[in-house]
């Protein structure tokens, strides 16, 4: 089936790779079609009106449902000149009338996913697809003309004309199907450069590039980001390094895994949120049940009693953690435990509070649930159930490759199953409700404390517990069952299964910075396998710099072997000692921070603003949500001296600075039992004044 869509001259072109080739078949005559409902008497005015417009082919009356629990009716089917007109002809139509007098049904699809949809096409790849890696290697978006380049990780540096011919030799014998490039601006900045020195020179398939969006900024549960532009190139998938996250967090397979289940064509899938690609599956079950999509989704929230706000309004349930190191710790973790109480309790916009019910069944809020079946158990199901096949078999294999394609799919697929609650919650989700949001959390609460009561009656000490994990330890002096006839029992009275994910030999858990009581995602531990795990500390945090990272790494090293707070320092004076002797490599002293404003709109000045200033200095564009990532190099500076960009050649640092850091990571290793900055500092001045006197002697 084809693997890509393109859409040239109002004509829509379908990529097929085949096992012989590669196939490209032009469709003349596919219309777009969008579905508009209102009382009759204002289907006949719009169908009157319609006809007139040059953008419009035919419409028709037909019966869909309008939305699930709803019974078909009649809708006007409206088929679109072109896709480019849907949403032009969308917009004119809602303003045609007042607010509410019409419904629109299918409109704000992207293109490649309703083409997909629409002619029934499975925008699956007959072989494996090929693809070729475009770095730019320099800061910043590529100018014109290009003159570095990395194809496949091979450097090629060279004229203009040389470079192009390199690519293009390249291409040509390649014959990819996807490029992966590390920004997308390479695709102007290129063809540009074939411009400029008069050499043709072709990215795609056919001739030319077009670009579908503009770059804009963004904010999402209040962090700001990035949005690159996007752009497209005939007969190949274009995957931008800079604005992709499934391909980034998964791997090609794993998002080929998601192109099946969705129906959203590769290129259109690589720049897709998670919600996004939800919204897919869930668009897909829908049009297969005969319910039309809402463009504009309103879902107004049900009245509730004071007790009831009160109850829906929390999240779910996280136990203050036992900070200190604990010894023999079980890691529990319900499988998929939101996903699964969907699946389990029939979760879903249609089921909750509906109109046939008047039953109590969700704890706590009172919310009734329908018995029929819902559809987003229904959507959810086959990924849970292929999730668990997944694992199962990376558990099993020894084929490399095969582990790798896995990986890949069971990593795709758990980022759909993490977002399908919160999305319930998301006021612009095309199938969610408020109350399916509230009565997930319900229900987490009570399996978690169920878990918790059912544990400690058996002999064991809840240490910690995250909404869906539990660690647990035998509590002394008690006698303790086995912990897998325990969680075989949650499982049974649950419904949903407890597993027992990970035994520690040891597991520490890290007080709040300036308090005693336990920071809640801040631990690190050694599994009985001799692998560490690292949760919240700086070895965890994206704008921690490597070298930073590694001392902390080594200090628990350290700490694992010696549990001697003298030697963990011992350590951490070896580093600071590397640190003074600028034996540093500043690459491994990198901080990466993610910029939220213009620079003029910061209103104190930080190392982010002087990387900042720094940047524009150089010519270079920032845009809010895009990272800064530099050195610093004297943090007594205010101005841009204070910093040196990541790409700028020089090696001074702040060892101060960076000492600092380094006594804040050994924090984190050493608070569990009781030492602080303070006391860290303290004995390094000792040891250092010890070794002085040492020295005079």
């Amino acid at each position: 089936m084809a693997f890509k869509i393109d859409f040239e001259d109002g004509n829509a072109v379908e990529w097929t790779a085949t096992e012989t080739g590669l196939r490209a078949e032009t469709q003349t005559d596919y219309t777009p079609t969008i579905y508009a409902n209102a009382d009759a008497p204002t289907l006949d005015e719009l169908a009157a009106e319609l006809a007139a417009r040059c953008d419009v082919v035919a419409t028709a009356r037909e019966h869909f449902r309008p939305a699930f629990r709803r019974e078909p009716t009649t809708v006007l089917r409206i088929d679109v000149d072109s896709i480019d007109r849907i949403r032009p002809l969308g917009g004119w139509l809602r303003r045609s009338r007042r607010p509410g007098e019409i419904r629109l049904f299918n409109v704000d699809f992207s293109p490649q996913f309703r083409y997909c949809l629409e002619e029934g096409v499975e925008p699956v790849p007959e072989r494996p697809l090929r693809v070729l890696e475009l770095t730019h290697p320099g800061p910043g978006a590529p100018t014109t003309p290009v003159e570095q380049l990395q194809v496949d990780g091979e450097r090629v540096s060279a004229g203009p004309a040389e470079l192009l011919a390199r690519l293009q030799e390249r291409l040509d014998a390649t014959d990819p199907d996807v490029l992966a490039l590390s920004t997308g601006e390479l695709v102007p900045a290129l063809v540009e450069t074939a411009e400029s020195v008069d050499q043709p020179f072709q990215l795609g398939r056919r001739a030319g590039y077009e670009q579908l969006a503009s770059a804009s900024t963004y904010g999402s549960y209040g962090q700001v980001g990035h949005s690159p532009a996007r752009y497209d190139v005939p007969g190949r998938v274009l995957v931008d390094h800079s604005n992709t996250f499934f391909y980034r967090e998964t791997n090609l397979d794993g998002c080929l895994d998601l192109v099946a289940r969705s129906q959203k064509p590769l290129q259109e899938l690589s720049w897709a949120s998670i919600g996004n690609v939800l919204t897919a599956i869930q668009i897909r079950e829908a049009l297969d049940r005969g319910v039309l999509v809402p463009w504009k989704s309103w879902r107004h929230e049900f009245p509730k009693s004071m007790r009831q706000l009160h109850e829906a309004d929390r999240g779910g349930f996280t136990f203050a953690p036992q900070v200190g190191v604990h010894e023999d710790v079980h890691e529990l973790d319900f499988s998929s435990l939101y996903p699964n109480i969907i699946r389990t309790r029939n979760i879903s916009p249609e089921t909750i509070r509906c109109d046939c019910h008047d039953s109590a069944d969700v704890p706590g809020l009172g919310y009734s649930i329908c018995d029929e079946p819902g559809y987003l158990p229904d959507v959810l199901g086959p990924i849970i159930d292929d999730r668990d096949a997944i694992k199962a078999e990376i558990k099993a294999t020894d084929d490399p490759e095969r582990e790798a394609t896995l990986a890949g799919q069971s990593a795709a697929l758990k980022w759909i199953l993490v977002s399908c609650f919160g999305y319930q919650g998301f006021s612009n989700a095309k199938f969610g409700r408020i109350e399916c949001h509230e009565a997930i959390n319900a229900y987490a609460r009570e399996i978690i404390l169920d878990g918790k009561e059912r544990l400690e009656a058996t002999g064991w000490q809840v240490v910690h517990g995250i909404v869906d994990s539990l660690w647990v330890t035998a509590r002394e002096g008690a006698e303790q069952t086995p912990l897998d006839s325990v969680t075989a029992t949650v499982t049974d009275e649950t419904g949903i299964r407890l597993e027992h994910e990970a035994v520690y030999d040891w597991i520490a858990f890290v007080p709040l910075r300036n308090s005693e009581s336990g920071a809640l995602t801040k631990y690190f531990g050694r599994r009985r396998d001799g692998s560490y795990k690292y949760r919240g500390i700086e070895c965890r945090q994206r704008s921690t710099a490597p070298f930073v990272a590694d001392c902390q790494h080594a200090l628990i090293e350290t700490f694992d072997r010696t549990r001697d707070p003298e030697a963990v320092c011992g350590e951490l004076a070896r580093w600071i000692d590397r640190l003074d002797a600028d034996a540093v490599d500043p690459d491994r002293l990198t901080i990466t921070s993610r910029t939220s404003k213009e620079l003029d709109e910061y209103d104190q000045r930080t190392r982010t603003t002087a990387a900042l200033e720094r940047r524009l200095a150089a010519g270079y564009d920032q845009f809010p949500g895009q990272d800064v990532c530099y050195v610093v190099v004297d943090d007594t500076k205010a101005g841009r001296d204070r910093v040196r960009l990541a790409h700028e050649k020089g090696s001074g640092y702040d060892s101060e600075f960076y000492r600092n850091r380094l006594l804040r990571a050994a924090e984190s290793v050493l608070s569990p039992i009781g030492w602080r900055v303070a006391d860290i500092d303290a004995y390094l001045d000792d040891r250092e004044a010890a070794t002085l006197g040492r020295f005079r002697t």
